[in-house]
């Protein structure tokens, strides 16, 4: 008997570990995808080009304005030198050899919150700038925008639908595995029931071996998870340590460990409550 009790927590320790990957798999997407929208929105450019007879205060005192703001992450300053210093770099080409003049601007580039990356917020912050003197123009990329946060939409419904069914499934087949291995013990169950035990002193002992399993098949799920992670950095030639970022790796720990014990506990609980509410005649048939 002992050696079939220990076969079937292992079994259904393991059992619980590779759903729990499954559904960690899904969280770790679900994080990723939002930590990559938000560099791909805090990288969009808003360009502030100013007049040429904008002076050194004037463009100070608009930088200020911009550094104080609540949707600005970075804030550049960029000379109409520097700008003719890029453009020779980038193109190879020296307008002012054959112009005879400087036809660049001096700008201001702002890379924004990612909260802001949107044209509903960058039209409300064009507004308010207009009160200032010597800006000739605000440029931004408003199609790239747009199709950044609709992409981002789509994906994130479309792996938010995908972590609720695997959600359902993980407890139907966790509820499973458990139910399968408190069947041998319905008997045991019943006589501690027939001699006096509360319902808590015979939930008691399998709810606490329950949620050890729980933990058991979370910590082995994020072992398999941190495989798969480094495995895609292989594959992928991502040097440098971990990709993913220290906030989502411990959400993403802390959520497949809490579903773990939660989802066996409760598992457990009921399925420890259908023997008690049986007969003992009724337990052969079951």
């Amino acid at each position: 008997m002992k050696p079939s009790f220990w076969n079937i927590h292992f079994t259904s320790t393991l059992s619980m570990s590779f759903v729990l990957l499954l559904v960690g798999l899904v969280f770790l997407l679900l994080f990723v995808a939002r930590d990559m929208s938000r560099t791909v929105k805090e990288n969009i450019n808003l360009s502030i080009v100013l007049n040429d007879e904008v002076g050194n205060q004037d463009a100070q005192r608009i930088q200020k304005y911009l550094l104080a703001s609540a949707y600005a992450k970075t804030v550049n300053y960029i000379s109409k030198e520097d700008a003719l210093k890029d453009h020779i770099k980038n193109l190879g080409e020296d307008p002012q050899s054959f112009l005879g003049y400087n036809p660049l601007m001096a700008s201001i580039e702002v890379k924004l919150k990612s909260q802001y990356a949107n044209n509903d917020s960058v039209a409300a912050i064009q507004s308010k700038l207009k009160s200032f003197e010597n800006i000739n123009r605000i440029v931004y990329q408003k199609d790239i925008v747009s199709l950044v946060n609709d992409n981002v939409k789509k994906v994130s419904l479309i792996l938010l639908g995908l972590a609720v069914i695997l959600l359902f499934v993980s407890v139907a087949l966790i509820n499973n595995t458990i139910r399968l291995a408190l069947y041998s013990n319905r008997f045991l169950i019943n006589t501690m029931k027939l001699v006096g035990a509360t319902s808590w002193f015979i939930r008691k002992p399998y709810l606490i071996s329950s949620m050890l399993n729980g933990l058991f098949a979370a910590v082995i799920s994020l072992f398999l998870l941190l495989a798969v992670v480094w495995f895609i950095q292989f594959e992928f030639g991502i040097t440098g340590g971990l990709f993913i970022d220290p906030f989502t790796a411990i959400s993403v720990s802390f959520l497949v460990i809490l579903l773990g014990i939660t989802l066996t506990s409760l598992s457990s609980f009921f399925a420890v409550g259908r023997y008690l509410k049986m007969n003992t005649n009724d337990m052969y048939f079951v």
